[in-house]
């Protein structure tokens, strides 16, 4: 695990060493192990080291016997003792025990192909000194990101966008082209980045550089058919059997391994898996919110604990009520992108408080999409009996819905929204009813936000729909989710924030053999009789207690809507105020200012909107207006003291 960066420059000249120290020194916390570079001609590539696997001798670059391949790579491949094995009976000798080593040898004996036989998180530079060509990827489900700026002089790229404004010539602009896209989902899809000139490699994606010219393709697809003529019992055998294979592999380490624990079905299913391939206890980590019934709405720890006591973990718990005004400068620092996720701030008091014992964390992410976990996955299954009901009755229930309240954070006001939600897009299509879910503001309602509308039509959504193509309508939504929320909104978070501190953190259900396997269910069985994640609750009988695989979801966030209203209403005001957003430029501030009065008269649960446009202020102030994050964290104190 580390931070990998490099330039390749098209007019030949060389690259120059300090360039490369620069980018380094901006993403440091991705490595404070060790570091490294390889310069050769107009190709340098270099890294920051966490150091995982052969702690002593896993020093990057990498090379092999002549030097004629150099490697950089961020992440774990986790078949590569398989992989070693195979290429060690070819004749290929290893000069480490490093895990990355196994793609110098496999690109050598493959070509570009090797990519297929990786199972692992990773983005990697591979530069092939015969043919001056430099080969940057990313794995496919994009658990690890990587960002490129491509202009008439040079083609660089890192795992974090802030190491590219390192560069001479680069300064941080926003790219209003993209700013309706974050307004509208809350977070900036790929290729899109939020920074001008530089945008984010798509997720199973290969770029190569030679001879001057860029060639950029996609290695890997979701599969786009479920299989049929599978019985839900077979179903289970498969699904429990690839579950443990991916957490066996994903538990490989050299250094001390623990994992994130909510209670909830997904990582309550991790670490039951690890206790059974550990001989020692298991370390986990729970956090809880300290407060009233908002607060209490995001405490699980009475579910972790219950979990932590079943697998007889070494469980510690952290219960906070998080100084938001303080962090948010820091973390949006670290984020390089505003988004509207409060789960960021969670995922870094968790993986903060982790980083004390372990350096080495699994986490749940990603089981509510490959297994119908969400409640937006219902929509198609309640829409089609809402239909049957007589057209007067239909109408009453939608003028009706228009007037309910709305507030996340509180019980009946929550159901209230939710059927409001669901009223509003019932009649809709299928897609467009999905994308209302999804969404932290429509299309129009941003283009009336925005004092510059964008001038194109398509946006990341549309281009995911368009690729889908899946007749399944749960797997069509799972496609959807895997091109867009999934690496860009909840995988970005959790790396940016576990290395914040200089943290790993793996995945295992989101192995790309347990991905395919998922994709491949039909709803009728993923999801059966409207119930949610019902084969994997099936799969996991034996594991799990009832009372932790048919308990109320709840998500892994902060009740920020609630602190809004609340302690945070003066930062709201002042960051938000109508001279503040005037002065930005960006917005019609008479527009913002309705729309936290309708949040605080819970006429519309406005949190994802609000914070989308706090946190774009935050960053605008760090990266825009150049300015320390501390300094501005001092500054928004000022505002609530």
């Amino acid at each position: 695990m580390c931070g990998i960066h490099g330039i390749y420059r098209f007019d030949g000249l060389s690259v120059e060493p300090g360039l490369l120290s620069a980018m380094g020194d901006r993403t440091r916390h991705r490595g404070p192990d060790d570091e490294g570079s390889h310069l050769d001609g107009p190709c340098g590539i270099a890294m920051r080291r966490l150091s995982i696997i052969d702690l002593a001798g896993g020093h990057q670059p990498l090379s092999n016997a002549d030097g004629s391949l150099w490697l950089v790579c961020n992440g774990e491949i986790y078949n590569y003792r398989e992989l070693r094995r195979e290429l060690q009976e070819k004749g290929y000798r290893f000069k480490t025990g490093s895990d990355c080593e196994v793609l110098i040898h496999l690109y050598d004996a493959e070509g570009d192909a090797f990519i297929q036989r990786l199972n692992g998180m990773f983005d990697f530079a591979l530069w092939d000194a015969r043919r001056h060509r430099l080969l940057i990827g990313r794995d496919r489900l994009g658990v690890k990101p990587l960002y490129v700026l491509h202009d008439w002089q040079r083609l660089a790229f890192a795992s974090e966008a802030k190491a590219l404004l390192a560069l001479p010539g680069i300064s941080a602009e926003l790219d209003r082209e993209v700013l309706a896209d974050y307004l509208h989902l809350g977070y900036v899809a790929a290729p899109g980045c939020i920074f001008k000139g530089i945008r984010k490699l798509p997720p199973a994606t290969l770029l190569a550089v030679e001879a001057g010219q860029v060639r950029e393709w996609r290695y890997w697809r979701l599969p786009d058919r479920c299989t049929p003529g599978v019985s839900e019992s077979e179903w289970c055998d498969r699904v429990r059997l690839q579950l443990d294979e991916s957490v066996r592999m994903q538990m490989v380490s050299d250094v001390p391994i623990g994992a994130f624990l909510s209670g909830g079905v997904d990582s309550s299913a991790v670490v039951g898996l690890m206790a059974r391939h550990s001989e020692q206890p298991i370390r986990t980590y729970a956090i809880g919110f300290a407060g009233g019934e908002a607060e209490a709405l995001y405490n699980e720890l009475p579910y972790a604990r219950r979990v932590a006591e079943l697998f007889a973990t070494e469980h510690r718990e952290i219960l906070v009520r998080p100084d938001v005004v303080s962090l948010l400068p820091k973390l949006l620092w670290h984020m390089d992108e505003p988004l509207s996720d409060t789960a960021f701030i969670t995922t870094f008091l968790v993986s903060e408080f982790a980083r004390e014992d372990v350096k080495v964390i699994l986490s749940g992410v990603g089981g509510d999409e490959l297994f119908g976990g969400y409640r937006r996955y219902l929509g198609g299954h309640y829409a089609r009996r809402y239909r049957k009901l007589p057209a007067w009755l239909r109408s009453l229930a939608g003028l009706a819905a228009a007037r309910l309240p709305a507030d996340r954070h509180a019980g009946l006001l929550n159901r209230l929204r939710l059927a409001k939600g669901f009223i509003a897009s019932a009649g809709m299509s299928a897609d467009e009813r999905y994308r209302s879910y999804l969404q932290v503001l429509d299309r129009q309602a941003v283009a009336a936000l925005l004092i510059q509308p964008p001038g194109h039509a398509s946006d990341p959504l549309t281009r995911a729909f368009a690729a889908a193509g899946n007749d399944d309508e749960l797997n069509r939504m799972f496609a959807v989710d895997a091109e867009t929320q999934l690496p860009d909104d909840l995988l970005l978070l959790t790396d940016k924030m576990s290395m914040a501190v200089s943290l790993e953190c793996r995945v295992p259900l989101l192995d790309h053999q347990l991905v395919e396997l998922a994709a491949a269910i039909p709803a009728s069985v993923k999801v059966r009789d409207g119930r949610l994640k019902s084969l994997l609750k099936l799969a996991l009988t034996d594991l799990l207690p009832d009372d932790i695989l048919n308990r109320q979801k709840r998500g892994f966030g902060t009740p920020m809507g609630a602190w809004l209203k609340r302690e945070l209403a003066p930062l709201l005001r002042r960051l938000l105020a109508p001279a503040v957003v005037d002065a930005r430029g960006l917005f019609h501030s008479a527009l913002v200012a309705r729309l936290i009065a309708d949040h605080d008269a819970n006429r519309i649960d406005g949190t994802d909107i609000l914070l989308a446009l706090l946190n774009l202020e935050v960053w605008s102030r760090i990266y825009l207006d150049r300015r320390d994050p501390a300094d501005v964290a001092e500054e928004l104190r000022s505002y609530v003291a």
